[in-house]
């Protein structure tokens, strides 16, 4: 086994490849575009890259490609965090623990030259994608989710990370049965009007200030959200052209205070896995298609974001957000995935419990001094 770092286009390839690979006999790996993977490890479309350093790596055994790794700074959240915090991400690796501990040395050694003194992931140079799911390895994961098999959580832990933090997902299905309590309706309409809170949707015809007004408080309400850092405006306007193709306005909801001003949002984007299984990863020829015709028809949503302003924190307006995006959505018979929300959370586990939702998956992020 032998590690080499990518260089050049033809590694990169590789690198982007190897997923395809070795999940392709696995039913509940749903692969992405290709093309969006490529844009992943490009500045002109992935503005996160401007404020990190990195380098990927591939693992190879008799020239076949058998593994990969990132390993990368991101300066921003470091100074937000205060820590010297390295994270290592896109971690992939057949059944070898040998080659596990190649990858995982190759890529502490690495942050270890930078100056970090922690190994913190899997992370991702996408917001969110966070961890390696350790319960809940079906249904197929939804948008922006991370997958893997269950033998990564033995081969980290073999190596010597621990825990850092778990993350839960959460699962409502009309279909199933699945209706709000009516005292979760009435305590959110008491909350509503006590407030003086006016809910409404996304307008998509000024999605550039809607996304950054939903940046605004993002950056003022993750205080000391575990793992979080500020939102930056190329991010932003990144964050808008990625997700304007699938935006649903109806399953994005804005809370404004009396005076008008934004409080609070909920952002749920359609689960477009679902089109994407059988694609392989290409739009070409005919997957364009299925997904320009099929988008709108989904009924499967994740909340993907959820945030509130910290003046507002403590009055119920996650559970009537939650409760809105529900019900702007019930009428089409929706299942909703929340993804995700931090175990220590215990205000917003607490309110989803009440709701009678379902935990459904696990996710968990690892970490180690080096």
């Amino acid at each position: 086994m032998e590690i080499k770092k990518v260089e050049n286009k033809s590694d990169l390839r590789r690198f982007i490849e190897l997923p395809y690979q070795l999940y392709q006999n696995d039913p509940n790996w749903v692969p992405p575009l290709r093309k969006e993977q490529f844009q992943r490890f490009d500045s002109r479309y992935n503005p996160m890259l401007n404020h990190c350093d990195y380098s990927l790596f591939l693992l190879s055994e008799n020239g076949q490609a058998i593994g990969r790794i990132s390993a990368f700074v991101d300066h921003l959240a470091v100074k937000f965090w205060k820590e010297p915090i390295g994270l290592f991400g896109s971690f992939e690796c057949v059944d070898s623990d040998e080659g596990c501990r190649l990858l995982l040395e190759t890529a502490r050694s690495w942050l270890r030259e930078h100056g970090m003194k922690v190994m913190r992931g899997p992370w991702s140079f996408a917001s969110q994608e966070w961890g390696l799911v350790i319960e809940g390895f079906t249904p197929p994961p939804v948008v922006l989710a991370p997958y893997n098999p269950p033998y990564y959580n033995q081969q980290l832990t073999v190596f010597g990370m621990e825990k850092a933090k778990d993350l839960l997902v959460y699962y409502a299905d009309s279909q199933e049965g699945f209706h709000i309590p009516e005292r979760y309706l009435a305590l959110a309409k008491k909350v509503q009007k006590e407030y003086g809170i006016k809910l409404r949707p996304l307008e998509l015809s000024r999605l550039k200030e809607e996304i950054t007004t939903i940046v605004g408080i993002i950056n003022r309400s993750i205080g000391t959200n575990w793992g979080f850092r500020p939102v930056t405006e190329e991010e932003a306007r990144a964050m808008a052209r990625d997700m304007k193709p699938i935006l649903d306005p109806k399953a994005v909801v804005i809370a404004e205070g009396p005076n008008g001003e934004a409080i609070g949002f909920s952002i749920s984007i359609p689960d477009i896995n679902i089109l994407l299984r059988g694609l392989n990863g290409r739009l070409f020829p005919f997957g364009w298609l299925k997904l320009m015709y099929g988008i709108p028809h989904l009924k499967k949503f994740r909340i993907w974001g959820l945030g509130i302003v910290p003046e507002y924190q403590m009055k119920g307006v996650g559970p009537l957000l939650y409760c809105h995006t529900y019900e702007m959505l019930y009428s089409r018979g929706v299942s909703l995935e929340i993804n995700w929300v931090l175990e220590d959370n215990e205000r917003m586990n607490s309110a989803l419990h009440n709701l009678g939702v379902k935990l459904i998956r696990r996710y968990r992020v690892y970490e180690m001094s080096i």
